[in-house]
């Protein structure tokens, strides 16, 4: 079992920064490939950006390329979101999930944390 735990939201004007963090809990943490989610209200949640076990492979949605970076610290069990020119359209609840490397579906996800953008 894992238990990932979101925090850094809050609000943000546009064009600034933001960094979310999730700290993993309960197993290896390297073994995981973890990820963000995001879910803006009245819309469907969609994928963000994930991290291979160790980092060497990401992938990003692409409205986010460019501006928003996945990276991890498996040391302290961390997965970062760095989150630059933030848009209006950035606004919604991040997610943290996470799930083993021999598995195709997120298990584990966190309670999210609200990103607010102001224009």
């Amino acid at each position: 079992q894992v238990q990932v735990v979101e925090s850094g939201g809050g609000l943000v004007q546009a064009g600034g920064s933001l960094t979310l963090s999730c700290v993993a809990s309960g197993r290896t943490f390297k073994s995981f490939t973890a990820g963000w989610f995001r879910q803006a209200p009245g819309k469907e949640r969609e994928f963000v950006a994930s991290s291979s076990c160790r980092g060497s492979n990401t992938n990003y949605t692409d409205s986010v390329k460019g501006r928003i970076s996945i990276s991890r610290d498996n040391g302290e069990n961390t997965v970062f979101l760095q989150m630059n020119s933030q848009k209006v359209a950035d606004a919604a609840v991040y997610y943290c999930v996470a799930r083993h490397w021999t598995r195709t579906e997120w298990d584990y996800w966190g309670r999210g944390t609200q990103v607010a953008i102001v224009s």
